[in-house]
């Protein structure tokens, strides 16, 4: 099987069908620390050549710049992909984290700035990304629902919510996709959220299969890397967590493949639902990650992936304290 000719998945039961893997491009716009806007675009060009056809941004990227420089690179081929952009984070020039904003006003006001940094006329999934705990979900969702009536956006999408909101606003309107966090450490959704989506016909981007690169052995960079500031990258952790990674090379090494290779494919193999949002910055990265798509995972191996690298070994929670007592999907 070659890349082009992998099998797409659909997205839930009334969103378009796409290629198993998604380019996320936020690590483009500076959150990993230095970046290299050509070799960005480079990247991105190489994934729509190998059939990537999701492309994952928000317009809080590098303060617009991501969507910008989606525009650029999708030129002249906006036809063979499908955008999908969160909204709503609020931040202040220096980069600090302000909040969320869902009103109404605020979804469209959001929308007309994407649509103008990307260049388009339409946005094929937008979604809110996190829960305003001062509007009710079903009045952004309804927002974007008006948007969808006038032809600025397709499909409407959720992130970081939970089964109740996920409800509300599937009451609103046919949502396609639920993005959350969701790896070989990070399964919190397993117990309540995925059987939500199965019953509501929705379909998951998942982001953070490689744990923001922990399990591909990343560490964070000298200057300007957020990971610097996430539990499982500090000190004590790390090292732990290291231990982990370790394993999982190991499990990696048995089948000649790299552990990046592994976690994707396990990832994939957990639930046909599921496309992962790979955050590849290089051409290199990108090809490693989509040779997951020839891996292939028995039920066996898997429940041997899932033992000598357990979930509940992890040390420390995916965001710092305050940042999870906010989401809404750890409710």
């Amino acid at each position: 099987m070659t890349t082009m000719t992998a099998q797409r998945r659909k997205l839930g039961r009334t969103g378009p069908e796409v290629f198993p893997i998604a380019l996320g491009c936020m690590g483009m716009s500076g959150m990993y620390g230095a970046t290299d806007d050509s070799e960005s675009i480079a990247t991105i060009h190489a994934a729509i050549d190998a059939g990537v056809n999701l492309l994952d941004t928000g317009d809080f990227y590098g303060m617009g710049h991501n969507e910008m420089l989606i525009g650029r690179a999708l030129r002249f081929q906006r036809d063979q992909v499908l955008l999908s952009v969160k909204f709503g984070a609020q931040r202040a020039p220096g980069g600090a984290w302000l909040g969320f904003d869902g009103r109404p006003e605020a979804v469209k006001t959001a929308l007309a700035y994407s649509l103008k940094r990307l260049g388009v006329d339409s946005i094929d999934i937008y979604r809110p990304s996190r829960l305003d705990p001062t509007v009710p979900i079903e009045d952004t969702v309804g927002a974007i629902a008006e948007m969808v009536t006038a032809g600025y956006v397709r499909h409407i999408g959720l992130s970081e919510v939970g089964p109740e909101t996920i409800r509300r606003a599937a009451a609103v309107h046919p949502i396609v996709d639920l993005q959350i966090e969701y790896s070989l450490i990070s399964r919190g959704p397993e117990a309540r959220i995925f059987p939500v989506l199965d019953e509501l016909g929705i379909g998951t981007t998942t982001y953070g299969t490689l744990s923001r690169g922990l399990l591909s052995g990343s560490q964070p960079a000298a200057a300007g890397d957020f990971r610097a500031w996430l539990p499982r990258f500090k000190a004590d952790n790390l090292v732990q967590n290291q231990l982990l990674v370790a394993r999982l090379s190991q499990s990696a090494h048995g089948k000649s493949i790299t552990q990046v290779q592994l976690a994707i494919a396990w990832a994939l193999a957990k639930r046909s639902s599921i496309v992962p949002v790979i955050g590849a910055r290089t051409r290199a990265q990108l090809a490693e990650s989509l040779g997951a798509l020839e891996v292939h995972l028995t039920a066996r191996e898997i429940a041997d992936i899932e033992a000598a690298v357990p979930a509940e070994a992890v040390a420390g929670t995916r965001y710092d304290a305050v940042q999870m007592s906010n989401l809404d999907s750890e409710k």
